[in-house]
């Protein structure tokens, strides 16, 4: 079923189209529901996506703010940089030539200029705004814990093979248990020497999984077993570990403020796609 949106047509297919770019997503979120209810509401969704798209292309191309074709030709320059085939930039923008490429660049200019314009005038979020978000969601910002660790690795590679490496972190653990600094280990046998070992403040996923799984489960003050990571052999030491803390707001107050900024930004041009919709003429074919 074709619908026209101010008079100009809208085919099935294009609504098709579009469900089938939203459905991976979609499905996944709303896998609960019955199929058959879950398919409605997704070609819905999708028609309301390519009317609202119309909608908004309409106005752009016919608000005045205009673009040159220097502007144009300029951006089509640097696009053309990024493909070695040229078939494949026609392909990636459904255009047979440069002058339907061009075409797609200009209504996507005029549509960024006028969604800015939409959104110039938006005031600042206030402080009492970003205070009351930070209180309502400081889980958000909260820290993971943080450890401070130090190793002693010898690598497996090709300088050095799997047998030499162990002898090596072996002759460092007999070493260690004698009675050795720690420190003074790194120094001795260490392949990463760099700050004696030490790897600062670390939080969990910053190191491979089997690195992780060693030193997050060692107290402060200990000192591991051999350990091996795809790397090679490792001895850790944590010397220090922070649990999950929630920052001052002084030092999210840059990010809270963005976040409101974009929702500001999203509620302005919802309003605005309502206002085109509610003038629009549209109709079933």
């Amino acid at each position: 079923m074709a619908i026209l949106v101010n008079g100009e047509r809208i085919d099935d297919s294009e609504i098709q189209r579009e469900a089938e770019r939203l459905r991976p997503h979609y499905e996944q979120k709303f896998a609960d529901m019955e199929p058959q209810d879950r398919e409605a509401q997704l070609l819905e969704w999708s028609r309301e996506n390519v009317i609202e798209r119309y909608l908004i292309h309409q106005d752009a191309m016919g608000n005045g703010n205009g673009t040159t074709s220097e502007e144009i030709d300029s951006a089509l320059a640097r696009i053309k940089e990024q493909f070695t085939d040229q078939q494949q930039l026609y392909k990636e923008f459904d255009a047979k030539n440069d002058d339907d490429v061009k075409r797609t660049i200009e209504l996507q200019m005029r549509v960024d200029r006028r969604l800015r314009d939409v959104c110039k005038d938006l005031p600042e979020p206030s402080d009492q705004a970003i205070q009351a978000y930070y209180e309502r969601h400081k889980d958000e910002f909260k820290t993971d814990e943080q450890i401070r660790v130090a190793h002693i690795v010898k690598y497996v590679n090709w300088q050095c093979d799997e047998a030499a490496a162990l002898e090596a972190i072996n002759r460092a653990h007999e070493e260690l248990k004698t009675g050795l600094p720690f420190e003074a280990a790194v120094d001795k046998f260490t392949d990463c020497a760099d700050s004696g070992g030490d790897l600062g403040y670390i939080m969990r996923n910053q190191m491979v999984e089997e690195f992780d799984d060693v030193v997050f489960n060692l107290d402060v003050g200990q000192v591991s077993d051999i350990f091996r990571t795809r790397f090679g052999f490792h001895i850790a030491k944590v010397y220090d570990r922070k649990p999950p803390t929630v920052p001052d707001l002084k030092f999210v107050n840059a990010r809270i403020c963005e976040i409101l900024k974009q929702r500001m930004e999203e509620d302005a041009i919802n309003q605005f796609i309502d206002e085109l919709r509610s003038k629009a003429a549209i109709a079933e074919l």
